[in-house]
């Protein structure tokens, strides 16, 4: 049986924890990556969205991203390798300590956004992520775009890898994500991001907007909790995967 990660970006949005939106998500995921307090999070939002992960038996990850709320790090931005790996570095063992407190361990690290973007193809930002993450610990699988340079970078500093596909976006014929700035850079129909995971979890491929068929391997499969209908989309995909004979089970430590 094929297995595969069902992994969340949560703890972005207040109103979503407080109107349970947020945890209407989790009985479809095996795994939340919890903003912590870069783009996004604080500590309480951090402890609630851990609180409702363990409820739910999910895996715990951090993730972290440019200290840019206005843009909620979504702006790319260029500065020195020291000063990510700093940033990288504290909020990671923010929501580490947040987490502690709960009784809870963090099992991966996954960056954000403009973050994650630029160290799919930039050696010298995905080697300062891998920097900041190592001063906290070496014992925790780092997770980035499949078929990236940052999956190569984070094992050449000795880390567990994860490479990560989406259901809910689209991809370009060199195997990156489709801009945010087009708008059908995302999925929103929850059929067809079922379909896409689908494929990705049975063939390691998804179908670029250039109508190519690009290799996507990967151990885990993103939703974001961010996009409208986010919790029909996250049941759909589950529900289309399990009816697939695929297994949703966590990353393994």
């Amino acid at each position: 049986m094929k297995r595969v990660d069902l992994n969340c970006d949560m703890g972005e949005v207040p109103e979503a924890i407080a109107d349970g939106t947020q945890e209407s998500l989790m009985p479809s995921l095996t795994s939340v990556n919890i903003a912590c307090g870069g783009h996004a999070g604080d500590s309480r939002t951090m402890k609630a969205t851990i609180e409702q992960a363990l409820h739910w038996g999910l895996a715990l990850g951090a993730h972290p991203g440019y200290p840019d709320r206005a843009n909620f790090g979504r702006l790319e931005l260029n500065l020195p390798p020291e000063i990510i790996a700093n940033f990288v570095f504290e909020q990671v063992r923010a929501l580490a300590e947040v987490a502690a407190g709960c009784g809870a361990c963090v099992m991966h690290v996954k960056p954000h956004g403009a973050l994650y973007n630029q160290a799919a193809r930039n050696r010298v930002v995905a080697q300062a992520i891998a920097r900041g993450i190592i001063r906290w610990s070496g014992d925790v699988a780092l997770v980035g775009l499949a078929g990236s340079l940052m999956l190569d970078v984070f094992r050449e500093a000795g880390f567990r890898v994860a490479a990560e596909a989406f259901a809910d976006r689209r991809y370009e014929a060199d195997g990156t994500l489709r801009s945010r700035k087009f708008d059908d850079a995302l999925i929103r129909d929850p059929v067809e991001a079922g379909q896409q995971a689908l494929q990705i979890a049975e063939r390691g491929t998804v179908v670029a907007c250039s109508g190519t068929e690009i290799v996507a391997n990967a151990q885990t499969i993103c939703i974001h909790g961010d996009t409208q209908g986010a919790p029909k989309i996250a049941a759909t995909v589950a529900q289309t995967l399990r009816q697939g004979g695929v297994e949703l089970s966590a990353l393994m430590r």
